[in-house]
């Protein structure tokens, strides 16, 4: 009777430590969100989202104020479309702005909200229209590598020139 009884708690225990791993490992892959905070949806257009996901953080001052609940391609204005749930102990001018941003060199991305000076704040269903798009690594490398052959061709039509 005593070896079945400590069979039942080591094996409450297994259990109870396997429920602990995948609690840990859902909150580092950030699939889930345990915020009972209420809030508000606010959306907004990007030209670019580069690799931002749904869930992804929204930040300001390097403090999460929100989330993004949903990323839409809207077929009316070639755009990304994105939904933000803002938590509403937060408040925001109407005319701040959003970035997307990259957490390190190669990390994850997220958004970053700069507050504007309007004396009137964010609601429920309001659109921010000042965003800038993500930072594509891949345009960027294509840009220098153009512009370092428009160098090379420059001063190969220079030194023909002489």
């Amino acid at each position: 009777m005593q070896k079945s009884k400590n069979d039942v708690w080591v094996g409450l225990f297994v259990l109870v430590g396997f429920a602990a791993i995948l609690f840990l490992a859902l909150q580092a892959a950030n699939l889930l969100n345990l915020n009972f905070q209420k809030t508000y949806r606010v959306e907004a257009k990007f030209d670019n989202v580069g690799g931002l996901k749904p869930k992804a953080a929204v930040r300001s001052a390097g403090v999460l104020v929100g989330r993004v609940e949903s990323i839409t391609f809207d077929d009316k204005s070639f755009q990304a479309r994105v939904s933000i749930a803002m938590e509403t102990r937060y408040g925001f001018p109407k005319d701040s702005s959003l970035k997307i941003l990259t957490s390190g060199l190669l990390g994850e991305q997220y958004i970053g909200l700069e507050p504007g000076a309007d004396t009137r704040n964010l609601a429920a269903g309001d659109t921010i229209s000042s965003t800038q798009s993500a930072v594509v690594l891949e345009n960027l490398i294509s840009q220098f590598l153009y512009s370092k052959a428009a160098e090379g061709g420059d001063a190969q039509g220079s030194k023909d020139k002489k």
